[in-house]
C-alpha cells in the first residue's frame, strides 16, 4: 500500500499528535525553519504540507506562495488568527480548529485521490504529447526523405529524425556509398574512446555478417571507413555505454540490404520508442532504393555520354580525313572532264562523270556526318538575323531546278502574301529546305510536281500526328509555317515517328534505290530546335508526303531567345559562360532603373528584353562571361542605388533570378 508523506509546519504539539494519530502508518516530517522546509520539499518530496495557521514565527503569505510551486497539496489549519486573501488563495484545502479527526482523515483521503488522478492524467498527457511529437517528427522526416535521392543526405535525415524523437546518446549506422565502399557513421553526444571505436567497428562487422547470408563485400577492420559526428568534447564515452539500453534495425527492403542502424540511450526505451525507431528506419529504405537506381542510372548515362562523345569525335576525325583525299579526287576528275589532261573516249568520259557524281554524293554524306557531330557537340555556328523566307525558298528552287529537270519535275512556290520577318540563320534554313526538297525529288515519280508553301499560323492551329506531340505542344504564339509537299510513294503511319531518327531510312524498295546517309532529316530537326521551332511530317502510302517546319515570327522575345542561343553557342566554343539575369518589379521601378545610365549601361542593355504584365515588368539581361558572382554583383549594385534614392523608388520589392548558360548545374535564384 502506498505510504503518504506529510510535512507539518507547526510548533503545536497537540496538532502534531492529532496528525500522527490520524495517520499512524504514514510518515510525518515536522519543521518550522523556512530553509529546512524547502530542503524537505526538494529532497523528501512530501505529498501534503499541513500549515498551522496560528504559527507565530513565519510569514505565511510568501511561504505558501513558494510551497505552491512544488507538486504538493497545501492544507491550511485555520485557528484564531485571521489571514489575508493572498494566504487563503495559495492553499488547496482548509480545516478549522479544534481539528475533527474524521474530517481531517476524509479531507486528506479525498485530496490524495484527486492528486493521484491528476498525476495520472498529467502522465497520460505527457505520454500523449510525446507520441504526438514523435508522429510529427515521423511526418517531417518522411517529407524530407521524399525530396532527396542522395544516399548520404537520406541517412543524415533518418539519423536526425531518430535523434529528435528518441534523444539517443550514441548511434552507429552502416551504409554503402558504392558497392565497394562500406562506411560506419557514428553520431555521439560526447567523444568516443579509441577502444570503444574498435569495439563498435567489430560489432558492426559481426552484425553485417549475421544479417547478410552471402556477403558481397568482406568487411574488415581495415577497410571499414569511419565518419564521426561529435556534439561535445567535454567528456568521453568508453565501454560503459555498451551497457546502455539499445535498439537495432536493419535497413533492408525485400532481399535488398542497404545497411543497419543501432542506437544507445542511458534511459530505457519504451515500446512506443521501439515502434517509432523501426518506423523511421523503414521509411528510409524506399528512398535509398530509388537513390541506388538513380546512382546506377547516372553511372550508365555517363558511360553512354562518353561513348557518344567518342563516337562523335571518331566520326568527325574520319570525316575530316576522308574529305581531304575526296577533294583531290574530285578536282582530278574535273581536270579530266575539262579536257586539260588530254582527249577522252566516250566511255572514259562516261565513267569519269559517274565517278564525279559519286564523289559529290560521298562529299554530301561526309558533310552530313560533320554537321551532326557539330550539332551534338554544341559547336554548330549560327548567324541569326532578321530575314524574310521568300529569298531562301527562291534560292533553293533555283539551286535544285537542274536536278528536278533530270526527272522532269516541277517545283512550285505558293505564298500567303503576308510580309513577316523571322529571326533566323538563312544558311541553315537553306540547308533544311534543300534537304526537304531533295528528298521530295528523290521520292517523286518522273513528270511529277513538288509544292512549297508558306503562311502565318498560330501554334493552336497546327495539326500533326500524335507521335510529334512532344516537339510541338511546347510552341506558343504565331509562327511562319513552311510546307514541302510531294506526290511520291509516301510513308506508312507506323513509320512516321522514325522519319527523323539518325541513320534511319524507311524500308521499301525505292528508299534503298535512292540511298542516302539517313542524316538529312535528323540534322533538319536539330536545326529547327536551334531556331525555337519544330519540324514534322504527314503522309499517305502511294499518295505522297508533306513535310512542315515552323519558325517563330520575329518579336522582341523570339529575338532575345535567338540572341541568347547564339551567344551561348559562342561562349561554349570559347570555354566560357553567359548569365541571363531577370529583374522583376513594378513598371515605375523598372522605368527608373532604365534611366540610370551608370547602372544599366549599354553593355547590359545591348542584349535585353522588357516584358510587361499589367503593373509588373520583367527586364532580362544577357551578360557575356557571366557567372554567379557577376550576377550577384549587379544585384548589389541595383539594391544600393534603390536604397540611396528612396525618394525616387520608394519602398519596393525587386525580384531577381538568373541562370548560367553553358553550365546546366549552375542555377540559382534570389530575391531582395
Amino acid at each position: 500500500m502506498y505510504m503518504t508523506k506529510f510535512l507539518l509546519v507547526s510548533e503545536d504539539k497537540e496538532k502534531e499528535c492529532i496528525v500522527r494519530e490520524v495517520f499512524p502508518s504514514d510518515e510525518v516530517l515536522i519543521s518550522v525553519d523556512q530553509t529546512m522546509i524547502f530542503d524537505i520539499l526538494k529532497v523528501e518530496e512530501p505529498d501534503i504540507v499541513i500549515v498551522d495557521g496560528d504559527i507565530e514565527n513565519l510569514d505565511l503569505k510568501p511561504l505558501c506562495r513558494k510551497i505552491k510551486q512544488y507538486p504538493v497539496i497545501i492544507l491550511l489549519v485555520l485557528g484564531e488568527k485571521e489571514h489575508t486573501k493572498d494566504v487563503m488563495h495559495n492553499a488547496n484545502l482548509f480545516i478549522k480548529t479544534p481539528i475533527d479527526k474524521k474530517l481531517l482523515s476524509a479531507t486528506v483521503d479525498s485530496s490524495l485521490k484527486t492528486r493521484h488522478s491528476l498525476l495520472k492524467m498529467a502522465k497520460s498527457n505527457q505520454e500523449l504529447a510525446r507520441s504526438l511529437y514523435q508522429l510529427n517528427v515521423l511526418y517531417n522526416t518522411s517529407s524530407q526523405l521524399a525530396g532527396s535521392l542522395d544516399k548520404d543526405k537520406l541517412i543524415k535525415i533518418m539519423i536526425e529524425g531518430i535523434e529528435k524523437s528518441l534523444n539517443f546518446e550514441l548511434s552507429c549506422t552502416l551504409i554503402f556509398r558504392s558497392e565497394r565502399e562500406p562506411v560506419l557513421v557514428i553520431n555521439s553526444l560526447y567523444k568516443v574512446s579509441d577502444r570503444l571505436l574498435e569495439a563498435l567497428k567489430l560489432r558492426a562487422i559481426l552484425s553485417y555478417k549475421s544479417l547478410v547470408t552471402d556477403p558481397p563485400i568482406d568487411i574488415k577492420i581495415g577497410n571499414l571507413k569511419i565518419e564521426k559526428n561529435i556534439k561535445h568534447n567535454i567528456q568521453e564515452y568508453d565501454f560503459s555505454i555498451l551497457r546502455f539500453d539499445n535498439l537495432f534495425a536493419p535497413i533492408a527492403l525485400n532481399d535488398e540490404f542497404f545497411g543497419f542502424t543501432e542506437i544507445y540511450r542511458e534511459k530505457p526505451f519504451t515500446t512506443e520508442d521501439a515502434t517509432c525507431f523501426q518506423t523511421l528506419v523503414q521509411q528510409v529504405t524506399i528512398p535509398l532504393q530509388s537513390a541506388s537506381f538513380t546512382q546506377e542510372l547516372k553511372a550508365t548515362n555517363r558511360k553512354l555520354q562518353k561513348l557518344e562523345r567518342l563516337k562523335s569525335e571518331f566520326i568527325s576525325i574520319v570525316s575530316h580525313e576522308l574529305r581531304t583525299p575526296l577533294t583531290a579526287i574530285k578536282n582530278a576528275m574535273d581536270i579530266i572532264l575539262s579536257g586539260k589532261a588530254g582527249d577522252m573516249t566516250e566511255n572514259i568520259e562516261k565513267f569519269v562523270s559517274m565517278g564525279k557524281r559519286n564523289a559529290i554524293r560521298l562529299s554530301g554524306i561526309i558533310n552530313d556526318l560533320l554537321d551532326i557531330s557539330k550539332i551534338e557537340a554544341g559547336k554548330m555556328d549560327f548567324k541569326f538575323e532578321l530575314i524574310h523566307i521568300e529569298p531562301v525558298i527562291e534560292y533553293v528552287k533555283t539551286n535544285l531546278a537542274e536536278v528536278a529537270a533530270e526527272k522532269n519535275l516541277t517545283i512550285k512556290y505558293t505564298s500567303s502574301g503576308e510580309d513577316v520577318e523571322i529571326y533566323a540563320d538563312s544558311n541553315r534554313l537553306e540547308q533544311v529546305l534543300t534537304n526537304l526538297v531533295s528528298n521530295a525529288i528523290k521520292f517523286t515519280p518522273d513528270a511529277g510536281e513538288i509544292d512549297i508553301s508558306s503562311k502565318v499560323v498560330n501554334a493552336r492551329e497546327l495539326q500533326y500526328d500524335h507521335c510529334f506531340e512532344d516537339d510541338i505542344k511546347k510552341l506558343q504564339g504565331n509562327y511562319l509555317l513552311v510546307c514541302v509537299e510531294d506526290h511520291g510513294i509516301g510513308i506508312e503511319r507506323k513509320d512516321l515517328n522514325h522519319v527523323f531518327d539518325k541513320f534511319a531510312q524507311i524500308e521499301n524498295s525505292l528508299s534503298r534505290k535512292v540511298g542516302g546517309s539517313g542524316l538529312g532529316l535528323p540534322i533538319a530537326r536539330q536545326l529547327m530546335e536551334s531556331h525555337n521551332g519544330a519540324i514534322w511530317c504527314d503522309s499517305e502510302i502511294n499518295k505522297g508526303s508533306k513535310f512542315y517546319f515552323v519558325i517563330p515570327i520575329a518579336n522582341d522575345k523570339s529575338n532575345f531567345v535567338m540572341i541568347k542561343k547564339q551567344l551561348a553557342q559562342k561562349a561554349r566554343s570559347n570555354g566560357s559562360t553567359i548569365a541571363v539575369i531577370r529583374i522583376k518589379s513594378t513598371n515605375e521601378v523598372i522605368e527608373n532603373l532604365l534611366r540610370e545610365n551608370n547602372l544599366l549601361n549599354k553593355t547590359y542593355m545591348t542584349n535585353s528584353l522588357i516584358e510587361k504584365e499589367g503593373a509588373m515588368t520583367t527586364l532580362s539581361l544577357i551578360l557575356m562571361d557571366g557567372d554567379k558572382p557577376s550576377a550577384e554583383f549587379l544585384k548589389k549594385k541595383i539594391d544600393s542605388v534603390v536604397e540611396e534614392k528612396q525618394n525616387l523608388y520608394g519602398k519596393c520589392d525587386i525580384m531577381y533570378s538568373y541562370d548560367i548558360e553553358g553550365d546546366t548545374h549552375e542555377k540559382d535564384s534570389y530575391s531582395g
